[in-house]
């Protein structure tokens, strides 16, 4: 190598070192600018008020809608199946059960990848895309011809679906605080229910006012309608949406410097905590690791799978002598209960702190109404503790991920496995949980609500002793979270012993 080559290599080298202290000292400026703000942080300050305010008009009600339709898009088969679609593309009970179970077997494949992957770019356009390509899935459902056709249009709708709800959860978790967030979880949950309500208004009056039109079956058109104002409604959303705190346009740079202290304050953490970033493969094996998660892994998974109703509330509705359009009206106020609920209790929740019994009380609503479910003949009853039931169901998913999110902190990665693991698991149930309510076990469908009973019971003790849990499960730390630990207890804060419940 001649003088000169040497002195160019030499001069690169030189370069790549400057600009690695540049970074190293514009990080450590960062972080130290985030020190003092955090020294000098006072809680619930008019500008923080006013922050928070900000945030919620920006994200909450346009990831309300985007969640209603989500609900909408993935639900819908229940209606159109109850409309005539089983008889028209030739499909059976088990047919159906497997339309039901491969949605979720897409999600359970896709649902960390795309958890890892928001947590890397923005998600206000991340969640926009994934919302209008998934509408497009459920607009080509009104095309298919027969049951393969469907089954692909299910596992694609799966397979996109499953970073939104997990995302959603995970950028709540960036921006509120605990005494924040469970309620608004529970908004979101909320659409849930607002979702079964309407699904039920809007596929009567498409159902019944457009059958037959331009030769298309009206269960086609609920499909078409659908699934075309989802797209459009995700084409909105990436301008409407915001990013994480520490990179938000639309906030100023005081706001977005309040935005991070305050959460760092309120987990009762340090900013190097915060800023400690894992790898993918850093993330699964620290959550994987963490028995913790699988805690809420369980929980989820029992709840969702005794959720799986929501799929033949119609069905069920028929087996108590409703018919025809009447079956979709009667849905409605299942759901609107089921709303209440869920706009009510995790508020007492938020405002008490606790998860703990709150969980133990909708578990044990939902295990003593599944009770009352197949062993009553009377419809009148079985219908309002049908709806008692369900209400039990929703009201616990948020505050599952609520919980899991104040458990798991930190690093930021760790949790966004951790609760996308936990969605995962609990959706799989939902591939076995979607054969529990055979046609042929009308009226009682005493195998769905004794399979049912059975989680529900399983899940209010668990929920009732899970703290004791945390306190002896064994967990094996990364070295980047020995790093957070370390830097806590440097600054005298505590570690993962004292954020069990």
């Amino acid at each position: 190598m001649s003088i000169a080559q040497e002195a160019v290599v030499d001069l690169k080298q030189g370069q790549t070192m400057l600009q690695d202290m540049t970074t190293t000292k514009s990080y450590e400026s960062q972080e130290n600018a985030l020190d003092l703000a955090l020294q000098n942080y006072i809680p619930d300050t008019d500008a923080e008020k006013k922050l928070v305010r900000k945030v919620d008009l920006f994200m909450v009600p346009m990831l309300w809608w985007m969640c209603i339709l989500c609900y909408l898009d993935r639900n819908n088969i229940g209606n159109a199946n109850a409309a005539g679609m089983s008889e028209d593309i030739n499909i059976d009970d088990s047919d159906y059960s497997m339309l039901i179970s491969i949605f979720f077997i897409a999600y359970l494949i896709f649902e960390i990848p795309s958890n890892l992957l928001l947590a890397r770019v923005r998600p206000s356009w991340y969640l926009a895309i994934i919302m209008s390509l998934w509408g497009m899935v459920c607009a080509c459902m009104s095309q298919v011809k027969n049951y393969s056709g469907i089954l692909a249009c299910r596992f694609f709708l799966g397979a996109i679906e499953a970073g939104f709800l997990p995302g959603v959860m995970f950028l709540m978790s960036a921006w509120y605080k605990k005494s924040e967030i469970g309620k608004r979880f529970s908004l979101f949950f909320t659409a849930l229910c607002v979702a079964g309500a309407a699904s039920g208004l809007i596929s009567g009056a498409v159902i019944s006012g457009l059958e037959g039109a331009r030769g298309m079956e009206g269960w086609r058109w609920l499909f078409l309608i659908e699934g075309v104002g989802t797209t459009f409604t995700g084409l909105v959303a990436g301008f409407v949406l915001l990013d994480y705190p520490e990179n938000s346009k639309r906030l100023t740079a005081e706001q977005r410097e309040l935005g991070v202290v305050r959460l760092i304050h309120d987990r009762n953490t340090t900013t190097r905590a915060v800023s400690t970033k894992l790898s993918p493969l850093q993330a699964v094996r620290a959550a994987l690791f963490d028995l913790r998660t699988y805690v809420f892994a369980i929980l989820y998974m029992f709840d969702n799978g005794a959720a799986t109703i929501n799929y033949f509330v119609p069905t069920l509705l028929k087996s108590m002598g409703y018919s025809g359009v009447a079956v979709q009206w009667m849905t409605v106020p299942v759901w609107a209960v089921a709303t209440v609920f869920l706009l009510v209790v995790p508020q007492v929740a938020d405002r008490t702190g606790d998860r703990r019994w709150t969980l133990t009380a909708g578990f044990t609503l939902s295990f003593v109404s599944a009770i009352i479910c197949f062993q009553v003949h009377v419809d009148v009853v079985r219908y309002v503790f049908l709806a008692f039931f369900i209400s039990g169901l929703y009201f616990t998913l948020p505050l599952i991920l609520t919980w899991a999110s104040e458990v798991i902190s930190l690093p930021a990665e760790k949790r966004a496995v951790a609760i996308a693991f936990a969605s995962a698991v609990g959706n799989l149930s939902a591939v076995y949980g979607s054969r529990l309510w055979p046609s042929a076990d009308a009226p009682q469908y005493s195998k769905g609500f004794t399979a049912t009973a059975c989680f529900t019971g399983v899940a209010a003790v668990l929920a009732g002793v899970a703290p004791i849990l945390f306190r002896y499960l064994p967990s094996w730390p990364s070295q980047a979270e020995l790093e957070v630990a370390e830097s806590q207890a440097i600054e005298g804060r505590p570690g993962r012993g004292h954020s069990q419940v």
